[in-house]
Protein backbone atom coordinates (compact mmCIF):
# COMPACT_ATOMS: atom_id res chain seq x y z
CA UNK A 1 0.00 0.00 0.00
CA UNK A 2 1.30 3.74 -0.68
CA UNK A 3 1.47 5.95 1.65
CA UNK A 4 1.82 8.76 -0.20
CA UNK A 5 -0.12 9.12 -3.94
CA UNK A 6 0.87 11.23 -6.59
CA UNK A 7 -0.89 12.78 -9.15
CA UNK A 8 0.88 12.28 -12.34
CA UNK A 9 -0.14 13.91 -16.16
CA UNK A 10 0.73 12.16 -19.47
CA UNK A 11 0.17 14.56 -22.28
CA UNK A 12 1.26 15.85 -25.75
CA UNK A 13 0.81 14.47 -28.99
CA UNK A 14 2.98 11.71 -29.33
CA UNK A 15 2.35 7.92 -28.85
CA UNK A 16 2.55 6.22 -25.62
CA UNK A 17 0.23 7.97 -23.04
CA UNK A 18 -1.85 5.02 -22.48
CA UNK A 19 0.93 2.76 -22.68
CA UNK A 20 3.20 4.71 -19.91
CA UNK A 21 0.34 4.25 -17.75
CA UNK A 22 0.26 0.76 -18.35
CA UNK A 23 3.70 0.42 -17.92
CA UNK A 24 3.01 1.81 -14.13
CA UNK A 25 0.53 -0.58 -13.40
CA UNK A 26 2.82 -3.70 -14.61
CA UNK A 27 5.61 -2.08 -11.95
CA UNK A 28 2.62 -1.45 -9.94
CA UNK A 29 1.02 -4.74 -9.55
CA UNK A 30 4.45 -6.57 -9.85
CA UNK A 31 4.77 -4.46 -6.20
CA UNK A 32 1.40 -6.03 -5.13
CA UNK A 33 -0.15 -3.13 -5.41
CA UNK A 34 -4.09 -2.77 -6.81
CA UNK A 35 -5.00 -0.57 -9.79
CA UNK A 36 -8.12 0.94 -11.02
CA UNK A 37 -7.72 1.44 -14.99
CA UNK A 38 -10.62 3.72 -15.97
CA UNK A 39 -10.70 3.85 -20.06
CA UNK A 40 -12.32 7.39 -21.13
CA UNK A 41 -14.03 7.07 -25.03
CA UNK A 42 -12.13 4.33 -26.24
CA UNK A 43 -13.59 0.82 -26.22
CA UNK A 44 -11.35 -0.85 -28.65
CA UNK A 45 -10.09 -3.83 -27.05
CA UNK A 46 -6.44 -3.40 -26.57
CA UNK A 47 -3.68 -6.94 -26.19
CA UNK A 48 -2.01 -5.29 -22.73
CA UNK A 49 -5.36 -6.00 -21.13
CA UNK A 50 -5.87 -9.41 -21.73
CA UNK A 51 -2.13 -9.60 -19.89
CA UNK A 52 -3.29 -7.97 -16.93
CA UNK A 53 -6.52 -10.22 -16.81
CA UNK A 54 -3.95 -12.04 -15.11
CA UNK A 55 -4.02 -10.13 -11.90
CA UNK A 56 -7.45 -10.45 -11.31
CA UNK A 57 -8.63 -9.24 -7.94
CA UNK A 58 -5.90 -6.45 -8.02
CA UNK A 59 -6.42 -5.17 -11.41
CA UNK A 60 -10.03 -3.59 -12.81
CA UNK A 61 -10.26 -2.37 -15.86
CA UNK A 62 -13.26 -0.21 -17.13
CA UNK A 63 -14.36 1.17 -19.95
CA UNK A 64 -16.77 4.62 -20.54
CA UNK A 65 -17.51 5.57 -24.04
CA UNK A 66 -18.63 4.63 -27.30
CA UNK A 67 -15.66 4.83 -28.88
CA UNK A 68 -14.90 8.18 -31.67
CA UNK A 69 -16.68 11.47 -30.63
CA UNK A 70 -17.86 14.25 -32.31
CA UNK A 71 -18.18 17.64 -31.24
CA UNK A 72 -20.66 18.58 -30.47
CA UNK A 73 -20.51 15.17 -28.28
CA UNK A 74 -24.53 13.24 -28.33
CA UNK A 75 -26.12 12.98 -24.83
CA UNK A 76 -25.06 9.07 -24.71
CA UNK A 77 -21.26 10.14 -24.62
CA UNK A 78 -21.72 12.91 -22.20
CA UNK A 79 -23.92 10.34 -19.88
CA UNK A 80 -20.88 7.60 -20.50
CA UNK A 81 -18.01 9.56 -19.30
CA UNK A 82 -19.79 10.99 -16.55
CA UNK A 83 -20.93 7.63 -15.11
CA UNK A 84 -17.53 6.69 -15.78
CA UNK A 85 -16.49 9.83 -13.61
CA UNK A 86 -18.81 8.64 -10.81
CA UNK A 87 -17.33 4.88 -10.81
CA UNK A 88 -13.67 5.86 -10.80
CA UNK A 89 -14.13 8.73 -7.82
CA UNK A 90 -15.97 5.51 -5.80
CA UNK A 91 -12.83 3.74 -6.77
CA UNK A 92 -10.99 6.50 -5.29
CA UNK A 93 -12.38 6.89 -2.63
CA UNK A 94 -13.07 2.98 -1.80
CA UNK A 95 -9.82 2.12 -0.17
CA UNK A 96 -9.69 -0.92 -2.57
CA UNK A 97 -7.08 0.76 -5.20
CA UNK A 98 -3.53 2.04 -4.86
CA UNK A 99 -3.52 3.64 -8.16
CA UNK A 100 -6.14 4.82 -10.34
CA UNK A 101 -5.54 5.53 -14.10
CA UNK A 102 -8.17 8.00 -15.99
CA UNK A 103 -7.11 7.18 -19.16
CA UNK A 104 -8.02 9.73 -21.96
CA UNK A 105 -9.62 11.83 -19.13
CA UNK A 106 -8.00 15.07 -20.74
CA UNK A 107 -9.73 14.49 -23.99
CA UNK A 108 -12.85 13.91 -21.70
CA UNK A 109 -12.76 16.97 -20.49
CA UNK A 110 -12.02 19.19 -23.69
CA UNK A 111 -14.60 17.54 -25.26
CA UNK A 112 -17.39 18.93 -23.20
CA UNK A 113 -18.39 15.33 -21.72
CA UNK A 114 -16.63 15.89 -18.13
CA UNK A 115 -16.22 19.48 -16.01
CA UNK A 116 -12.57 20.40 -15.93
CA UNK A 117 -13.76 21.67 -12.02
CA UNK A 118 -14.80 18.44 -11.05
CA UNK A 119 -11.43 16.83 -12.07
CA UNK A 120 -9.63 19.68 -10.30
CA UNK A 121 -11.56 18.77 -7.14
CA UNK A 122 -11.50 15.31 -7.49
CA UNK A 123 -7.11 15.81 -7.30
CA UNK A 124 -8.04 18.24 -4.46
CA UNK A 125 -10.41 15.64 -2.61
CA UNK A 126 -8.10 11.89 -3.43
CA UNK A 127 -7.20 10.05 -0.54
CA UNK A 128 -3.36 11.22 -0.22
CA UNK A 129 -2.62 7.22 -0.51
CA UNK A 130 -3.96 6.76 -4.00
CA UNK A 131 -1.72 7.25 -6.90
CA UNK A 132 -3.91 9.30 -9.95
CA UNK A 133 -2.71 9.24 -13.01
CA UNK A 134 -4.40 11.19 -15.82
CA UNK A 135 -3.96 10.67 -19.42
CA UNK A 136 -4.44 12.32 -22.95
CA UNK A 137 -4.25 15.25 -25.50
CA UNK A 138 -4.37 18.80 -24.51
CA UNK A 139 -3.79 18.52 -20.63
CA UNK A 140 -5.37 21.64 -19.57
CA UNK A 141 -3.16 23.86 -17.63
CA UNK A 142 -5.43 23.66 -14.57
CA UNK A 143 -4.62 20.10 -14.32
CA UNK A 144 -0.95 20.19 -15.21
CA UNK A 145 -0.44 22.93 -12.24
CA UNK A 146 -2.57 20.37 -9.75
CA UNK A 147 -0.25 17.77 -11.11
CA UNK A 148 3.15 15.97 -9.05
CA UNK A 149 4.27 14.79 -12.63
CA UNK A 150 3.59 16.21 -16.39
CA UNK A 151 5.06 14.33 -18.88
CA UNK A 152 4.41 15.82 -22.62
CA UNK A 153 5.01 12.88 -25.53
CA UNK A 154 5.95 14.44 -28.21
CA UNK A 155 5.95 12.99 -32.11
CA UNK A 156 8.63 13.39 -33.96
CA UNK A 157 8.22 10.86 -36.72
CA UNK A 158 5.68 8.46 -37.08
CA UNK A 159 4.67 5.41 -39.48
CA UNK A 160 1.26 6.31 -39.92
CA UNK A 161 2.11 8.92 -41.89
CA UNK A 162 3.69 6.35 -44.21
CA UNK A 163 0.80 4.14 -44.32
CA UNK A 164 1.74 1.36 -41.72
CA UNK A 165 -1.93 0.67 -40.01
CA UNK A 166 -1.98 -0.12 -35.92
CA UNK A 167 -0.64 -3.57 -35.21
CA UNK A 168 -2.18 -6.17 -32.71
CA UNK A 169 0.84 -6.29 -30.23
CA UNK A 170 2.34 -2.75 -30.83
CA UNK A 171 -0.29 -0.54 -31.19
CA UNK A 172 -3.58 -2.39 -29.66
Amino acid sequence: MLTEGLVQVYTGNGKGKTTAAVGLSVRALGAGLRVFFAQFIKMRESSEFAALAAFEGRFCLRRFGRGFVQKPPAQDDIDAARAGLAESTEAIFSQSYDIVVLDEINVAVNLGLIALEDIVQLIKDRPKAVELILTGRGAPHELIDAADLVTALQEVKHYYNNGIKARKGIEF
